[in-house]
């Protein structure tokens, strides 16, 4: 986590580029899963027909792309994370970034939440909590 604590107006003027970085994510994270899936297939149908033959050039092709998925996935991962971000949760968009929480909490330290597809950052949850107890921002 980054030791930085953001303001909503600083993660406001970060979500163009968020928005570019977890689309991206989760485009690689999909085609990933998708890949896994058939190359698991793949597996069952040679073990399920006694060791049924299959192209293994085409066969190490996928698996390299699936490598190389993961690579890209890490490195966008890790561009979310030096602008300061925690990715919560990839499938749904969730990045945290610290910030100074509202007034009721006694100027704590907390998790300002957004999600893709927002516009810009309107809640906090505490750093012990979740995407459940996302409270609007005053």
């Amino acid at each position: 986590m980054s030791e930085r604590l953001f303001t909503p107006a600083e993660v406001n003027r970060l979500i163009p580029r968020l928005t570019e970085l977890m689309e991206s994510v989760q485009a690689c994270h999909q085609q990933a899963l998708a890949l896994q899936e058939r190359l698991r297939e793949d597996r069952a149908r040679a073990a399920a027909s006694g060791g049924e033959r299959i192209d293994s050039r085409d066969w190490k092709a996928r698996a390299e792309r699936l490598d190389g998925l993961g690579i890209d996935v890490r490195q966008l991962l890790q561009a979310i994370a030096e602008m300061g971000g925690v990715t919560k949760d990839i499938e749904m968009g969730l990045v945290d970034f610290p910030g100074r929480g509202p007034a009721e909490t006694g100027g704590a330290t907390v998790n300002l939440c957004w999600k893709l597809g927002e516009e810009a950052v309107e809640f906090w949850h505490g750093m012990n909590e979740g995407y459940a107890n996302r409270k609007p921002l005053p």
